[in-house]
């Protein structure tokens, strides 16, 4: 297996391929808008390898239900790739909403660049490019309480995310979200470790499974982990 390629995996985990096309059918793809989906053709026809990388329709489909039920003005997103969550996110959220978002690669953002200005909603994004922690960190040091987060989403490396959520949790308001991306991993959490997949697809594997068991030991938050995609978690702010 190409070690960048993971193209040939199924990323959602439900066990009938039909099951999910009628998903998809029924009450996503009829639903999603337009620019989104030209977002995910176009992610695919310009980086086929590391498409997937993308949540999925129906995922972006439950991000925007959540954001336009919390009423959430103020958002943060760690890890963009091409944009498909933020653009879903920028859609849902109202015109006075903001969203910094952060990613090493400024590069893979141009591709959603475009799709996102066509959509009008260019004005609600700060976009930082740089590695997540210093520009957290920053954050931690500086932002008031009336500049605090109601959501957060991440995407992002793997191995990090516990030093994410550390500072989330003093970032994100009590009562607020914060989402993380790929906690079942393609399904791999809960199978032995495949010693043909890619040496990084076991190693993240390995730092999703430590994740977890943190997640699910931290008094801090209230959780749900959902099985769409690749696995979703979902952490309430307590304490």
């Amino acid at each position: 297996m190409d070690g960048n390629d993971l193209s040939n995996l199924e990323k959602c985990l439900l066990q009938s391929e039909a099951l999910h096309q009628y998903i998809l059918e029924t009450n996503v793809l009829p639903k999603e808008h337009e620019l989104l989906k030209k977002l995910r053709a176009e992610t695919k026809a310009r980086i086929p390898k590391r498409a997937l990388m993308n949540v999925p329709p129906e995922e972006g489909q439950l991000l925007s239900i959540i954001l336009k039920v919390m009423n959430a003005k103020r958002t943060i997103e760690v890890g963009v790739f091409t944009g498909y969550s933020l653009l879903a996110t920028a859609l849902a959220l109202p015109e006075d909403a903001k969203i910094t978002a952060i990613d090493v690669d400024r590069s893979n953002y141009k591709i959603g660049l475009p799709f996102i200005q066509k959509a009008g909603v260019e004005g609600k994004i700060k976009f930082i490019e740089s590695e997540a922690l210093p520009v957290l960190d920053k954050f931690v040091q500086e932002m008031n309480e009336d500049e605090m987060f109601d959501f957060a989403f991440v995407d992002a490396d793997k191995e990090n995310y516990s030093n994410y959520h550390e500072r989330l949790l003093k970032i994100v308001k009590i009562g607020g979200l914060i989402l993380y991306d790929n906690t079942l991993w393609f399904g791999s959490v809960a199978t032995p470790m495949n010693p043909d997949m890619p040496k990084y697809f076991n190693e993240d594997r390995e730092s999703i499974i430590k994740f977890n068991k943190e997640l699910a030991a931290d008094p801090r938050i209230e959780l749900c982990q959902v099985c769409i995609g690749d696995g979703l978690t979902i952490c309430r702010r307590v304490a």
